[in-house]
């Protein structure tokens, strides 16, 4: 399994960071890709196989800790990605809800 669970809605209270400009003061590390729950079902196939897929967007997938939980809210291409490189884990930036 590459991913803990797959979601198709986001369980946490909305923490008001919408732009990639938002995200950018939240530290990015390391995640793994087995404790991910998706915020989402399908995937554009474009934004997987996209030479650019980050040309325009944040580098470091988005993901919200919420009781405990990390909730893949944005970059699931990225995490995708990852797994077909056979690499367990992500760089992602993570935010912490209380």
């Amino acid at each position: 399994m590459i991913f803990k669970a797959v979601g198709d809605t986001r369980p946490y209270p909305d923490h008001g960071l919408t732009s990639t400009k938002d995200w950018s003061d939240v530290p990015p590390r390391l995640v793994r890709l087995d404790e991910l729950v998706t915020t989402k079902r399908t995937l554009d196939l474009g934004a997987l196989l996209a030479d650019d897929s980050t040309f325009f967007g944040d580098l470091f997938a988005h993901v919200v800790d919420f009781e405990g939980t990390l909730y893949l809210e944005d970059g699931l291409h990225r995490a995708l990605r990852a797994a077909l490189h056979q690499r367990p884990t992500l760089h992602a930036r993570v935010l912490v809800l209380d």
